[in-house]
């Protein structure tokens, strides 16, 4: 078989109708405007994912026999107000707490150096000065990389406050439009469709209750799992413990990796707050109880709905999509897996097993067929 024979054969296996090669060209452009105009559609973007969070507080309310624009009225006043509350109270408190976490960084590089001027004079043979300077020269270039970028950051942040503000002002407009006129937009995009779209139609069938259990799920875990972990936090004492629960809260993005990279800042927190004392450990074992009780309790209950995806994939998925959309990649990583799950299980294979189904005796084409 010649090479020109087993690309045909490979088209005609996988491309067997129009409407195949018209999703695969639908995706191909979806993912590159992505790629290409990410950062200019990011505020459509934005809003896209919040009126899709909303949707659902919007229907909860119609099938209740609430007029459709008071629906939308209510549940768009309840995200102004909440987005109010976190813009004025709790952006404010981690903003302190990182300023003041800053400051505390010499003090805390300080008090590990006399930690391990400490296990040098215990361990004299483990423990040797020149690995303690290796040390203290590594940190030291770490915490002076860290210090330029927050810099970097600041002064690129001060040049952008003015587009900051434009974006704050765009999406909130842009959610209420496509809460309100979401009938519309849906049938102006269902005409930019191929008429044909019996494949699209199964897939996104497939795919809407599952994003939208995994959206609203990952969501709701993000903020039990901040409150609780601040709650915790605060009852031992611990500083910055607004801080290290909006980190831990967020950590939950990233199955698997983030639960272990989020202990590294509470145990540096903790071990210099309290020393190697008793209620060091109590701090870690009240997070690994909270990382058990997030794995195995909340997060089952709250995506029982969403597809078993093998864990190498998840994590696959984590690293390629954070690669190239960074946050929404990441946020969106298992959604985005799972779609191509679906993908693979709903793609048309061609005519061949179809005709061989039909040339199988009755009894045998009804079992293939269940």
């Amino acid at each position: 078989m010649t090479l020109r024979e087993m690309f045909k054969n490979w088209v005609e296996h996988y491309f067997p109708d129009e409407e195949a090669v018209s999703l695969l060209l639908l995706l191909v452009l979806g993912f590159t405007a992505v790629i290409l105009f990410g950062r200019m559609l990011a505020p459509f973007l934005t809003a896209l994912v919040v009126a899709f969070l909303l949707q659902g507080g919007v229907n909860a309310l119609t099938r209740r026999g609430v007029p459709h624009l008071l629906s939308v009225c209510v549940i768009f006043l309840a995200f102004v107000g909440v987005f109010l509350a976190l813009a004025l109270v709790l952006l404010p408190l981690i903003w302190n707490q990182m300023v003041g976490l800053v400051q505390e960084i010499p003090r805390m590089f300080a008090s590990g150096q006399q930690m391990l001027d400490g296990l040098q004079e215990r361990y004299p043979q483990l423990v040797t000065p020149d690995q303690i300077q290796s040390w203290i020269g590594m940190a030291g270039r770490e915490l002076t990389q860290f210090g330029q970028r927050a810099l970097t950051l600041s002064l690129a942040s001060l040049s952008n406050i003015m587009s900051l503000i434009i974006y704050l002002v765009l999406v909130p407009i842009l959610v209420f439009f496509m809460l309100k006129d979401r009938e519309q937009l849906v049938a102006f995009t269902l005409s930019l469709l191929p008429r044909q779209r019996l494949l699209m139609s199964r897939i996104w069938s497939e795919m809407d209750d599952q994003i939208a259990n995994y959206v609203r799920g990952k969501c709701i875990e993000i903020v039990i799992v901040g409150v609780v972990a601040f709650v915790t936090f605060a009852l031992f004492g611990l500083p910055y413990s607004a801080l290290l629960g909006v980190a831990i809260g967020l950590s939950v993005l990233v199955p698997y990796i983030g639960a272990a990279v989020g202990t590294l800042p509470v145990a540096a927190v903790a071990g210099f707050h309290f020393g190697m004392s008793n209620e060091f450990l109590y701090v870690l074992m009240a997070y690994g109880v909270l990382q058990a009780l997030d794995g195995n309790v909340l997060a089952p209950i709250l995506f029982s709905e969403t597809n078993n995806i093998h864990p190498v994939s998840i994590i696959v998925a984590v690293l390629f999509f954070g690669g190239i959309w960074g946050f929404w990649g990441i946020f969106f990583a298992i959604p985005l897996a799972t779609l191509l799950k679906a993908l693979v299980v709903a793609w048309p294979r061609g005519t061949r097993q179809w005709h061989a189904v039909e040339a199988l005796p009755n009894d045998a084409q009804k079992q293939t067929e269940e």
